[in-house]
């Protein structure tokens, strides 16, 4: 017997119909298996695709400058649906469920409304109704604070909820179907010959998550690192008649060690470069001029992280004669106005001349374990995109990825030619 902890999203979870094969997914994980044992399941469901945009859209007629501790029992409201609803559709399939929506658990969080984060999950009435052959469907996003209030996790939140609960019951996989079967080395739709990844580590698909692969939300992956949650992405879009998750081709989210023992058993090397990830929801900032003194550069992004804008790519160019130099970083494209007012409120007290904003452009990223013991991964990407007259404005590194600021025009462009020059693509059909 086995502990499966399954999450479906938006897409999944659109309407009755697509509930209904939710539920038919469940129920053929849950069933009897032929030695007469059965897997102890927990669902974690998204609100319908849309849903949460059209609550928001209430909450901002109801208010422009809404209490964000109202806000989140608005927008919750949304899981609370979708559970209710499978665990309907699972009795009348005749499998026992119920729902337990997150204050009723409870999943207690801490900090802010709209972007609580999870602190511990009390799971013993769960395991106890799993314990009587029951399927728990619990609505993602969402929690409860110390004070007893509602609290929401952020948007995609649900993936986080999903491995917090695998985490508190101890499961031995958390499944999180999507509308796509596996982790690709990278966006299929943009290169068809993009592979499916049998497996990658934690470390790996934290980097991608945080670079623009949008498969999982990179909380959950670093939770999933933190607790060694075991994690597979396969897609809820399957025949009525496809195998249990068992015997399902997914992409496997694993330790280092599991990821040797993978290898090892398939007698394969670890690639030096796992995927290619791109992000167009970047923007750019330059402020000239910044006096080069000690303290400057402290004075422009302690105020951005004060205002919990994350900035990524930064470039401060070496000030030489006139004792003044300029700053390029990143930040996130819906922060920017956000950072923009902060920084002009603060123009005085940092002494920079003018700020130059552009929000056309991309970030490219080539991702791997490999990278840490094979050189020559970064200077492959330059020549390449060099070779096809891709100009790099700003370059970020880690020890398993190396990101590139490009035009935004060119970003298609880019990850194919990146996917090529590292050997990602698959052989051609035929």
């Amino acid at each position: 017997m086995a502990r499966i902890v399954m999450k479906f999203g938006g897409t999944s979870m659109a309407g009755t119909e697509r509930i209904r094969r939710v539920a038919q997914i469940v129920r053929r994980q849950a069933a009897p298996k032929p030695d007469g044992t059965r897997d102890e399941v927990v669902v974690v469901v998204s609100a319908m695709a849309g849903e949460t945009d059209r609550l928001v859209n209430f909450a901002r007629e109801a208010h422009a400058l809404y209490d964000p501790a109202e806000y989140d029992v608005v927008v919750a409201s949304g899981e609370q649906v979708t559970s209710g609803l499978l665990a309907m559709t699972l009795q009348s399939m005749g499998c026992k469920a119920r729902s337990w929506l997150g204050w009723q658990l409870p999943v207690r969080t801490v900090e802010a409304h709209a972007k609580a984060r999870v602190e511990g999950i009390d799971a013993d009435a769960l395991l106890a109704s799993l314990a009587e052959g029951s399927v728990a469907v619990v609505p993602g996003f969402q929690g409860i604070s110390a004070e007893g209030r509602i609290t929401t996790l952020g948007r995609g939140g649900s993936d986080t909820s999903a491995v917090a609960v695998a985490a508190a019951v101890k499961a031995d996989r958390c499944d999180i179907y999507t509308d796509v079967d596996g982790v690709y080395t990278t966006d299929p739709r943009i290169v068809a010959r993009a592979r499916k990844l049998k497996a990658v580590t934690y470390e790996e698909m934290l980097e991608l998550a945080s670079v623009g692969a949008k498969v999982l939300q990179t909380r959950s992956v670093g939770l999933a690192m933190k607790e060694q949650v075991r994690v597979q992405v396969l897609s809820s879009f399957t025949d009525d008649d496809s195998p249990p998750a068992d015997d399902l081709p997914g992409t496997l989210i694993v330790s280092d060690t599991e990821m040797d023992a993978i290898l090892e058993r398939n007698d394969m090397e670890r690639q030096h470069v796992t995927g290619i990830a791109h992000d167009k929801n970047e923007a750019k900032i330059i402020l000239t001029r910044v006096p080069d003194k000690p303290g400057a550069v402290a004075e422009i992004f302690e105020p951005l992280a004060a205002a919990s804008i994350n900035v990524d790519m930064i470039i401060q160019n070496v000030g030489r004669d006139k004792g003044e130099t300029d700053v390029t970083f990143t930040v996130p494209q819906t922060d920017l106005p956000r950072a923009q007012a902060l920084l002009e409120d603060r123009r005085s007290g940092i002494g920079f001349n003018r700020i130059i904003t552009d929000s056309h452009i991309a970030k490219i990223s080539v991702v791997g374990v490999g990278m840490k013991s094979h050189a020559g991964v970064a200077s492959t990407m330059f020549r390449s995109l060099s070779d096809r007259g891709i100009n790099i404005q700003a370059i970020s590194t880690s020890e398993i990825k190396v990101s590139v600021m490009i035009d935004e025009d060119e970003t298609e462009l880019a990850v194919r030619v990146l996917h090529t020059a590292y050997g990602l693509d698959a052989p051609e059909e035929g």
